[in-house]
């Protein structure tokens, strides 16, 4: 590396102000909805300069979309307790523990609000999407390649996912323990 250049340092400067944008954004929708605030107001939220939103991510949907995508897929690892039945089980806890935590209801109410409004918010929900679909054929590949009768990943969605996403967005929490395994066992 010459004189002039610097190394960047991953989770340095540039990560924190993304860390404190995106914290500003899932705040923000937490008090006042979808579509109910500016970049302005999203920057002094979060400390930084207009500037530095407009350039990092070009405009508010562009942001609000990276927030979505980048809390939704932020997903640990997928669990690997040597049974489907296991696997899924611990699967749907961290899910569940991600949407009723203290961002989840807000995140989950971003991500419906954009898919339902332009190209941009199609990709971003599609793009979330196909990421925990990818995530959930992985989990079940493994179940076969056991010997184990997997579902579909789709099936997955519909018969776990999905009614925990609806508790959300209508308030019905919290998500149980007790109703999450059940989630599971009327799919296997």
């Amino acid at each position: 590396m010459n004189e002039g250049q610097r190394a960047r340092r991953p989770g340095g400067r540039s990560a924190r102000i993304g860390e404190q944008v995106h914290q500003a954004v899932t705040e923000l929708i937490s008090e006042r909805g979808y579509g109910k605030f500016t970049v302005a107001e999203v920057a002094a939220r979060a400390g930084v300069a207009d500037s530095s939103v407009y350039r990092r991510w070009g405009d508010l949907e562009s942001l609000l979309t990276d927030v979505a995508l980048t809390r939704l897929n932020a997903q640990s690892p997928m669990p690997d307790t040597g049974s489907l039945v296991g696997d899924l089980r611990t699967y749907a806890a961290n899910v569940a523990r991600e949407i009723t935590g203290p961002d989840g209801p807000a995140v989950v109410r971003l991500a419906v609000a954009l898919s339902s409004g332009g190209q941009q918010g199609v990709r971003a929900g599609d793009e979330i999407r196909d990421e925990r679909m990818r995530q959930l054929q992985s989990m079940l590949d493994r179940a076969s390649e056991r010997g184990e009768h997997a579902p579909d990943a789709l099936g997955v969605l519909d018969h776990i996912l999905a009614p925990m996403y609806i508790r959300v967005l209508f308030g019905m929490v919290p998500l149980t323990p007790d109703y999450i395994d059940g989630l599971v066992d009327r799919l296997l």
